[in-house]
């Protein structure tokens, strides 16, 4: 069993910097900040970020060996270095879609690895369903499908009852006459035009967010909820998608979608432990696509950064790199 000893950077490639990096002008509104590091002439792959809200970091390129891949990482609009920052308007799931072919057609990409997790795996699994003559195979994490069912259990009543220390943090900024929806109460604050209580609110959403995310509390990402530029993006926009239902046409979209993709080669890894996206979401993907390789961790929880997690998600990234 994986202890909070080791560390997942050991099992990562060795830190690396891009060759290349830019903005694409993606609308009047938007420019979305991409990088490349790796082999120019190599197997592309796109990582693709969780949140929504959440942004890319210099670990996210060293899943990939860079002898290999062509690795892509881009800043979905609104996050990270992508301007305007926590930006909502023209900001849905088929923006960001539209986004990655965008990309896609700029680097005069043919066909790509895509790889996601957590908000990274619904966005993975939209643009696949979408344009799947241009995925060479998925790697998907923490899967997250944005029903109903996934949000009431996170952000109103189910992991509540595992982190009740940290819930309570959550609880404190709404007052208990509007606790019967949350994601509709914090959508009011983030969206208000008092400053103080949007960032009140941010920090408290970040932080029920990065308590809950590993099988062992990691006070350090209890401590990005510090990060007010961080957190108002992340929370903004979280709140943005989850309280338009990702923006789907129906509530189980990419599950009634799957068979648009049975022939793409699949990895999916999902710790057992899970509490922010938790193992059922997975388990409905793996029976609608049973060709997929499902790998449920034993002993993680949510976040990549997780030695059991780290370690599957390298080894799905070599699988696929000669494709």
């Amino acid at each position: 069993m994986a202890s909070p000893q080791q560390n997942y950077t050991d099992l990562l490639y060795p830190e690396i910097e891009p060759f290349d990096t830019g903005f694409l002008k993606v609308s009047d509104i938007h420019n979305v900040y991409y990088e490349q590091s790796g082999n120019p002439n190599g197997n592309p792959v796109i990582y693709l970020h969780g949140g929504p809200g959440g942004g890319t970091h210099a670990n996210d390129r060293r899943y990939f060996d860079p002898k290999v891949y062509r690795i892509i990482l881009m800043d979905q609009r609104g996050c990270g270095k992508s301007t305007p920052p926590a930006c909502l308007e023209q900001n849905t799931t088929w923006d960001l879609v539209s986004d990655i072919e965008k990309l896609r057609e700029h680097l005069k990409i043919d066909k790509w690895v895509v790889f996601g997790g957590s908000w990274g795996s619904t966005l993975s699994l939209t643009y696949s369903e979408t344009h799947p003559d241009r995925v060479k195979a998925l790697i998907l994490r923490g899967i997250f499908l944005l029903r109903d069912s996934e949000i009431h259990w996170f952000y109103q009543d189910g992991a509540s009852h595992l982190f009740p220390d940290y819930w309570d943090g959550y609880l404190e900024p709404i007052p208990e006459n509007e606790r019967d929806n949350l994601v509709k109460a914090y959508y009011k604050r983030l969206t208000s035009d008092d400053e103080k209580e949007k960032l009140r609110c941010a920090k408290a959403w970040t932080r029920w967010e990065e308590a809950t995310s590993k099988l062992y509390i990691d006070q350090k990402k209890i401590d990005m909820s510090e990060d007010l530029k961080f957190a108002a993006a992340f929370a903004r926009i979280e709140c943005h998608y989850f309280i338009n239902k990702g923006f789907f046409d129906t509530p189980n979209y990419l599950l009634d979608n799957v068979d648009k993709i049975r022939n793409i080669p699949g990895v999916i890894v999902q710790g057992r432990y899970d509490c922010v996206c938790p193992a059922t979401s997975a388990w409905a993907l793996h029976k609608k696509w049973p060709e997929a390789d499902l790998q449920i961790i034993p002993d993680c929880g949510h976040s990549a950064n997780e030695y059991g997690i780290t370690g599957r998600l390298v080894a799905a990234a070599d699988k696929f790199k000669n494709l």
